[in-house]
């Protein structure tokens, strides 16, 4: 008996994916464990391996079609003895436009308000070219039709009235204004100095958590200013030490005086689960990532038991495998906190959109030189400023509170990092 091989399911979250390559063709002998596809996620490309023994008899989805729900069959794989014809009816997937295919869509064409056009617009969009060529001063139009006009900036001049004696009505600003949009649009469309890109698998699934966490979770924000002169002096020093076979960043130690805060405020270090609120003894965090196409947030496991030599070296191995999309689920699916560090970019303070179901995320700012008073006395030093967005149902404004007070603490004083 034939086997259909399904989109498997390569994360928690994953509903569809792109099937990126095949890397067997129909008639090829597979064994199980042997390698036949890439499947492009929402968050990296991963390779799948054949569970069974026998033949490709059929490939039912081509290369780089995109939005392949999980569990539907992408392929027929035949038993020993079994011919394709044993089969007695074969269910292909309709192609879709693949993802070269529909990577760029750009128009070829100029607007051209041909005569033609011009016939197309005024009906489509319901001008009244008439009273615009004539340049007609009076205007017969109802007093909610005027004042919806002026609230929607519409010129009545160009409207055609459908009332007695072509008196302008509610609805014909309604269809007026709706019509307008249209035309817009269509200029837009047909303006070669733009470009249309199909969204990505991943940059489709960014924009669905992000507009579920900020219409789900109620964000509150704290900002607090950190002088990180001695933490800059240690790391100095560390890496001096090190001879170059390692150097330490200023994200490492962020990423390890979150963990110790955490530790010493353990109601920052939760998730909202509807019915329940989860309290984490460990903490893993969940570190922003930049790629191509999009954001990832692989995740550094059990920070607390780690020092900062060990931190980096996660750190580095996992941004590199999220460059080259080659992370694995449980790299990048759940976390406890976390963190995202736009100071290398030279941005000064910023609040970011809390990843669910955590409780909270720190934004961290850049470095920079500025006056502050110290002992009474104005002095020079770096300053960076962080912000926490919580989420309220979580996180109580004196909670977060806490937890940047004791983060402000770890970061003036590293040594402290090492209790």
């Amino acid at each position: 008996m034939s086997v259909n091989i399904l989109m498997p399911a390569l994360s928690p979250t994953m509903e569809e994916g792109t099937l990126s390559k095949w890397l067997v063709k129909e008639g090829d002998t597979v064994t199980s464990g042997d390698l036949i596809a890439e499947i492009e996620t929402d968050k990296a490309t991963m390779e799948v391996e054949s569970i069974d023994d026998g033949t490709i008899g059929k490939i039912l989805v081509h290369e780089g079609q995109v939005s392949v729900k999980v569990n539907e069959p992408i392929a027929i794989l035949l038993l020993d003895g079994e011919n394709l014809s044993d089969i007695k009816s074969i269910k292909k997937v309709p192609p879709t436009e693949s993802v070269q295919e529909i990577e760029k869509i750009e128009s070829k064409e100029k607007l051209n308000f041909s005569s033609d056009k011009t016939s197309k617009i005024n009906l489509d969009t319901n001008i009244n070219i008439k009273n615009l060529k004539n340049n007609e001063t009076r205007i017969f139009a109802s007093p909610l039709a005027k004042r919806m006009a002026k609230q929607r900036d519409v010129d009545l001049s160009l409207v055609n009235g459908s009332g007695p004696n072509g008196r302008i009505l509610k609805a014909d600003i309604e269809k007026f204004n709706n019509n307008k949009d249209l035309l817009q649009n269509e200029i837009i469309s047909n303006n070669n100095n733009s470009e249309l890109i199909k969204n990505s698998s991943m940059r489709k699934t960014i924009a669905e958590r992000l507009v579920k966490s900020k219409n789900e979770a109620p964000h509150f924000y704290l900002s607090l200013d950190c002088n990180i002169d001695q933490l800059l002096k240690i790391r100095s020093m560390i890496n001096l030490k090190s001879n170059d076979k390692y150097k330490i960043s200023v994200n490492d130690m962020i990423i390890k005086a979150a963990s110790s805060s955490l530790i010493k405020v353990p109601k920052a270090n939760a998730s909202w689960e509807n019915e329940n609120t989860r309290y984490f003894n460990n903490t893993d965090i969940s570190v922003a990532v930049a790629i191509d196409g999009g954001l990832i947030t692989p995740i550094i496991k059990d920070v607390q038991s780690k020092g900062l030599l060990e931190i980096s070296e996660d750190m580095k191995l996992l941004a590199n495998k999220a460059k080259d999309g080659k992370l694995l689920p449980e790299e990048y699916v759940g976390g406890s906190f976390s963190i995202s560090n736009l100071g290398m970019y030279g941005i000064k303070e910023f609040s970011a959109v809390i990843n669910p179901p955590q409780g909270a995320i720190l934004a961290v700012g850049s470095g920079e030189k500025r006056p502050i008073v110290i002992n009474d006395q104005l002095t020079i030093a770096s300053i960076m400023t962080v912000t926490l967005s919580c989420d309220h149902r979580v996180v109580d404004g004196a909670v977060g509170a806490q937890f940047l007070s004791v983060f402000k603490d770890f970061i003036e004083n590293p040594s402290l990092m090492l209790l």
